[in-house]
């Protein structure tokens, strides 16, 4: 979908573009002028304006070849986008290792295995910037979010080491991280992950949690993300981490009391 990619008009590669927050994130690169390489596993083109700086393409990040394939096809690039993952609520106890290499496949090794394709085109040009999406969740600890919060955090120690090694050749690489959001479809593309992952032992705990989800006291929006990953991208200040949304402004700041 969308014509040639515009010479001349900075382009950034973003994972995860169906739905939340790089839908909303590959619509505000291409308000901001931007040429836009908008991936997701299962191409839709009733999502994103036509255009001839806006390309779709085809792309699963736990696989090799899918990953080989969308960076060829996609040519230089400036800002890689890693926004694709998955998530899971429930008890540690009751969560099987096959639901967490799952996890850790799409949001943990998925996400150095896009940044590893990437990062030569920006050493060999001695520009470029990595913004990988984490969440809230790493920066104050979160009940029945053990597994989901593992797969995050390796990424935000990851990124922290990886900005220090490229800083060296002129390539940035920035953290963003989003607040909870009730208006993504967080909790329904993993409704089925999480089937039976509260037994009845755990359901005094886990009910008033879940009251709690269902009246939160600030929440953060598709936009908010999108217009962080767009700062984090143009910020030269070294800033590493930027919060977005409300609520994760607010967790945060008192983070760094």
């Amino acid at each position: 979908m969308g014509g040639a990619i515009l010479r001349g008009v900075k382009t950034v590669l973003i994972t995860g573009c169906s739905s939340g927050y790089g839908l909303e994130t590959a619509r505000h690169f291409h308000s901001q002028g931007w040429n836009v390489v908008a991936t997701m596993r299962t191409p839709r083109e009733d999502v994103l304006p036509r255009s001839d700086r806006l390309r779709v393409l085809a792309l699963d990040v736990t696989n090799p070849e899918s990953i080989t394939a969308a960076v060829e096809v996609s040519g230089p690039i400036d800002v890689l986008v890693n926004n694709a993952g998955i998530g899971v609520v429930g008890a540690f106890e009751a969560t099987p290792m096959a639901t967490t290499r799952e996890l850790f496949e799409t949001n943990t090794f998925g996400v150095i295995a896009m940044t590893q394709a990437v990062v030569p085109q920006f050493r060999e040009r001695r520009s470029g910037v990595v913004v990988n999406v984490t969440s809230s969740v790493t920066l104050t600890a979160m009940p029945l979010a053990a597994v989901y919060t593992a797969s995050k955090m390796a990424i935000e120690g990851f990124t922290a080491s990886l900005a220090l090694e490229l800083e060296f050749f002129n390539v940035r690489v920035k953290l963003v991280e989003p607040g909870y959001s009730p208006a993504t479809r967080f909790t329904s593309n993993g409704a089925e992950r999480m089937a039976g992952l509260i037994p009845e032992a755990y359901e005094p705990f886990a009910k008033p949690i879940f009251a709690s989800f269902a009246q939160p006291a600030a929440v953060t929006f598709a936009s908010d993300v999108a217009e962080a990953v767009y700062r984090a991208t143009n910020d030269t200040s070294g800033q590493l981490r930027f919060p977005a949304g409300a609520d994760a402004v607010a967790l945060a700041m008192a983070h760094s009391k």
